[in-house]
């Protein structure tokens, strides 16, 4: 059987955290950032995590 490849999108994306956790950036965050807010802009500064959902996908994706 050969070794399951790490998706090389998601290893870009998602980050693990001490407790097992998935992290991830917000989107909106990357251009047109005149007409937004500082507000708007310091709330997507910081990191989320990942939904219980997705975690399992998520996962698998990054070979974990």
């Amino acid at each position: 059987m050969p070794k399951m490849k790490t998706h090389s999108g998601a290893k870009k994306r998602f980050k693990l955290t001490g407790s097992g956790k998935l992290k991830r950036q917000q989107a909106n965050r990357r251009h047109y950032l005149e007409h937004k807010s500082s507000r708007l802009k310091r709330r997507l500064a910081s990191d989320q995590l990942v939904t219980k959902a997705d975690e399992k996908r998520i996962k698998r994706m990054l070979g974990i």
